[in-house]
């Protein structure tokens, strides 16, 4: 099969497509032929060589979500399955797919390839009537979104978040989340992607090379505050991120694009009874895998059915113009996701 795969590390160009063999699945494990993935910015760390290849000893192909169809289960060829089951061992469950199914979901690795294996408790069906070029645009950004704000960040109906970085997957995920949840939410960005976030739904949307995003929420929310804040910056937001919170606010860090923050002083969080939790999918064992898909697909892909939620794509690629999809995430100019077309 042809893949994308990393044997030295740096700049996009690094990116090369090789012959590799199909891998074969586990007991509990499917095998997907790879319609097509999204782009992540863990994609581009571990190109530069700051993620390890998350399959010691086997070809260290980037791609962390993807949508294809089954070709192969544990069981064979044929055998019944359903989409809702739960019930019974991890390997009757695997029973579930039957080959020529679509399904989408997140992996640790190796979606920049034509086939994959992944865990068949772990696998998502794609929502109904939707093209598997779209569906691969889910996954990570829906998960991470919905994890983040909902799980971890307890957000609730009638709830106030604030999410950095409003335009990119995550952020467009979130604010279709909140929006359909009821909760109320303001962004940041950058001024070329104003209207794309307000089209989306958010509430308040600030520009933040104009405006200070601490001073907005304050006035926005008659200094309540924010009950969650959603944050792939880090840096120097993070001292705001405190002051925009409401009385036993959460921030939820999941990305660190501007590094660490040099000047952040915990006590500040005491008076708040506030608390901020580091997070991310890709490290996560197995089962938590398995478990945050299970709970996101039963709560969620009802409503990508009905067409209340949907992936943003901001531009294709196909697998062979790769280096050109790093540089065009790179230049940080795409509102919603880069997909790359991988199938034939």
């Amino acid at each position: 099969m042809r893949a994308v795969v990393l044997t030295e590390f740096g700049e996009p160009d690094v990116l090369r497509i090789a012959e590799v063999p199909v891998p074969t699945p586990a007991a509990d494990e499917i095998l997907v032929r790879v319609h097509a993935t999204a782009l992540n910015r863990a994609d581009l760390l571990q190109r530069r060589g700051f993620y390890p290849n998350p399959f010691p000893g086997a070809f260290d192909i980037p791609g962390m979500e993807f949508a294809g169809e089954v070709v192969a289960t544990p069981s064979g060829p044929g055998t019944s399955h359903t989409d809702t089951s739960h019930a019974g061992t991890s390997h009757a469950r695997a029973t579930r797919w039957k080959p020529g199914d679509h399904v989408m979901g997140i992996v640790s690795g190796g979606a920049y390839a034509e086939y994959l294996t992944i865990p068949a408790d772990q696998a998502m069906r794609t929502p109904r009537g939707m093209a598997l070029q779209d569906a691969a645009a889910i996954p990570e950004v829906f998960i991470t979104a919905w994890d983040a704000l909902v799980l971890q960040g307890g957000l609730q109906p009638g709830g106030r978040a604030l999410v950095h970085a409003g335009a990119s997957g995550v952020g467009t995920a979130a604010i279709q989340i909140c929006r359909a949840m009821g909760a109320w939410i303001a962004v940041t960005c950058s001024t070329n992607k104003v209207q794309a976030c307000r089209d989306l739904g958010a509430n308040v949307v600030i520009d933040y090379s104009k405006d200070d995003f601490a001073t907005a929420i304050a006035s926005a929310t008659d200094g309540k505050g924010v009950d969650v804040v959603l944050d792939v910056i880090g840096g120097d937001y993070t001292v705001r991120n405190v002051s925009c919170l409401a009385l036993k606010g959460r921030i939820i860090q999941v990305g660190t694009m501007a590094g660490p923050s040099t000047n952040f002083n915990v006590a500040s969080l005491m008076p708040k009874r506030a608390s901020i939790t580091g997070t991310v999918l890709r490290p996560r064992p197995k089962d938590e895998k398995i478990a945050v898909s299970r709970a996101f697909a039963d709560a969620l892909l009802s409503d990508f059915d009905a067409g209340v939620l949907k992936p943003i794509i901001d531009t294709r690629f196909a697998l062979d113009q790769i280096v050109d999809a790093h540089r065009h995430m790179e230049a940080n100019a795409n509102i919603g996701k880069i997909v790359v077309t991988v199938a034939q």
